[in-house]
């Protein structure tokens, strides 16, 4: 087999080493291949190819391509991976094995965890908006597998009959080029992304299936605790038990740069919704509900939260600490909500995502006790953080229609105006300031605290 592993600099070059060790111990035969940007022939006793693909030093990873392409009826099997990925003897056989019993179109991939000076695990991939497919779910021989939405995990195999595809496919030995990752990422996801292969983690298996992202970088700030994690493979393992294929609340994820303005799953309790719910409110419906922060946080407050889940796997944290799940699509929630009424209804950065978003807002407002009020959180797609953010990266982060982006433009007249055709009235929107704007929030006139703002929350209330 071929390995490419991509160095730039020396920073972890005790990782390659590592790295380097575990592939010359394994039973296979293995020719190793450094990408770097300076000789490292010597240093590690490898071949070495110096130079990146284009001047950006992030193209580095993108040489594998090339490589690859040339070497393509030598080796049965190509490996590519970043210099601090530990693929072990142990992942290769595994991944081999259950190669056997998926279809052509479907890979297998794994997933990176971390350790902390504990000894406590981290999977930095599971963060933001990135989530488990529930409707993915299945089984294959001995295997339940899934697919997560997050295909970065900074390594890939193929065999030399998937790489042969990629290449027919005329979308892997391609320049440098980035879209839903940065380049980075996306040297290490073009198999999945644009080359017909969806990527599927074998749950029922994780062990062999989790690669040591041997730099520890995330720990402590980026990725799913195993208490979280494993709330969610449990979840995935029960779904395939049941031999169902449970619908999604809606398609959570953006087609825009980044997945920019995507649902984040992980999204902590935010002050500004929590400061406005009503004191004397005992009731509240959540549409949208990811892991559950500020649905368990009104729950600790004595409050009855009942909520509508972005899936079935991310709201298992919610309902161990008390929130009452409606799991469904929307119209199927609804029916199963009909003759109830609420203290309040929160809609946490979704609304621009739903298709109808007048609809959603009509249906639902008929279940607002009198005087209750619909409280929206959205991104400010005008304010100036969004401005400045596509200024600073050069690129257009707004949808233009929802067909091509998966999201409505949401800015104050967008929120308002589809409050008002819901049939709700005395809308007011204030705005959520951007972290480096916060220290202005007194100071500065109302008009302006919605400019500076990256996110706005809109208070409705149904006519009476």
């Amino acid at each position: 087999m071929l390995v490419a592993i991509a160095s730039y600099g020396s920073s972890n070059d005790r990782h390659l080493e590592r790295i380097i060790n575990e592939y010359r111990s394994m039973a296979f035969a293995v020719d190793i291949v450094v990408l770097s940007n300076i000789d490292k022939r010597a240093k590690f006793g490898t071949d070495c190819i110096v130079g990146t693909p284009s001047r950006n030093p992030w193209s580095l990873p993108f040489a594998h391509k090339k490589l690859f392409a040339e070497r393509r009826d030598q080796y049965d099997l190509f490996i590519y991976s970043e210099d601090d990925i530990l693929v072990t003897e142990r992942n290769i056989s595994a991944w081999l094995e259950v190669m056997r019993v998926l279809p052509e179109n479907e890979i297998a991939g794994f997933l990176r965890v971390e350790y902390g000076e504990d000894g406590q695990r981290n999977y930095p991939d599971v963060h933001a908006h990135f989530h488990w497919d529930a409707a993915s779910v299945r089984r294959r021989g001995d295997y339940v597998l899934a697919h997560f939405t997050n295909e970065h995990a900074a390594c890939f195999i193929l065999t030399r009959e998937q790489l042969r595809g990629a290449l027919r496919s005329g979308r892997f030995d391609v320049a440098p080029h980035e879209g839903k990752y940065d380049l980075l990422c996306t040297a290490a996801t073009d198999p999945y992304t644009q080359c017909g292969l969806t990527k599927f983690i074998p749950v029922s298996h994780l062990e062999e299936f989790t690669v040591h992202h041997l730099s520890n970088k995330y720990v402590g700030r980026v990725g799913a605790i195993p208490e979280e994690f494993d709330r969610q493979t449990g979840a995935l393992l029960q779904i395939a038990e049941q031999g169902s294929r449970p619908p999604s609340l809606l398609a959570s994820e953006t087609k825009l740069p980044r997945g920019a303005y995507s649902k984040d799953y992980y999204e902590p309790a935010v002050p500004q919704v929590l400061e406005r719910i009503p004191y004397a409110a005992r009731s509240v419906l959540s549409i949208g509900c990811g892991s559950g922060s500020t649905e368990s946080w009104l729950v600790h407050q004595g409050i009855a939260v009942t909520a509508i889940p972005l899936d079935p796997v991310i709201c298992r944290g919610a309902a161990e600490k008390g929130v009452e799940i409606i799991e469904g699509d929307l119209r199927g929630a609804r029916r199963r909500l009909e003759g109830r009424q609420f203290d309040c209804i929160l809609m946490l950065k979704v609304l621009h995502l739903f298709p109808k978003p007048v609809d959603v807002l009509s249906s639902f407002g008929d279940l607002l006790a009198p005087n209750a009020p619909i409280i929206i959180q959205s991104p400010n797609m005008s304010g100036l953080p969004a401005i400045w953010r596509q200024l600073r990266n050069g690129r257009i982060e707004v949808p233009r229609t929802f067909e091509i982006a998966n999201a409505h433009f949401s800015d104050r007249g967008n929120v308002e105006k589809w409050c008002r055709k819901a049939g709700l009235s005395s809308v007011r929107t204030v705005g959520v300031p951007h972290r480096r704007a916060a220290a202005l929030e007194d100071i500065v006139p109302a008009i302006a605290k919605l400019a500076l703002s990256s996110e706005m929350i809109s208070i409705a209330r149904r006519e009476q």
